[in-house]
């Protein structure tokens, strides 16, 4: 079987470290899962219910919306701005928890990750990611979690796709929620 796993991150800066480990999920995938990373999080407008109307649904939500439909899964990169969740991440989150009750995030399997500049990679923030995640209806996968500190030096001339630790530990990541999507389906 294979599994969906739609990315998203929820830094827009072009050299973003949180990108970069996206880009290396998409590389590191295990045979069966297919990581998907999602493009445009920075043409949705902000989340207004009076925009959220059927059949008039801004585009770019709507491809949003179009690409959770088609996941089994979702991997959320987290950088830390402020000491919390980015807004445009954020924002993906609340566009993808309607309509109310029956969201895409619903009953699917969600694992939150991310590198951050301090010493405690942005850990503050992707437990904020879980928190607005798991309200939204996604079955959070608590106890797998990456929080990679230092990411300016780390990362400074290593992708990380090349630093091995890393590598090791994001295929560890999406094989978790590769497995979590197969004991979903099989219930």
């Amino acid at each position: 079987m294979s599994v969906r796993i739609l990315a998203l991150v929820g830094s827009l800066r072009a050299g973003s470290h949180n990108r970069q480990l996206a880009e290396a999920a998409v590389k590191l995938a295990p045979e069966g899962a297919e990581v998907e990373l999602f493009e445009g999080l920075a043409e949705i407008p902000f989340y207004n219910e009076d925009i959220d109307v059927e059949g008039n649904v801004p585009a770019a939500a709507a491809r949003l919306r179009e690409a959770a439909g088609r996941a089994d899964a979702f991997l959320l990169f987290s950088p830390e701005y402020n000491g919390t969740i980015p807004a445009v991440l954020k924002n993906a989150i609340d566009w993808l928890s309607r309509p109310y009750g029956a969201g895409a995030f619903t009953g699917k399997p969600v694992a939150v990750v991310g590198t951050a500049y301090g010493q405690f990679g942005g850990v503050w923030a992707q437990d904020d990611a879980r928190k607005a995640v798991g309200i939204a209806g996604g079955t959070v996968l608590e106890d797998v979690k990456l929080s990679i500190p230092g990411s300016v030096v780390r990362f400074a001339e290593t992708h990380p796709v090349d630093d091995a630790e890393v590598a090791a530990q994001l295929t560890e990541v999406v094989s978790r929620l590769h497995t979590q999507v197969g004991e979903v389906t099989a219930a």
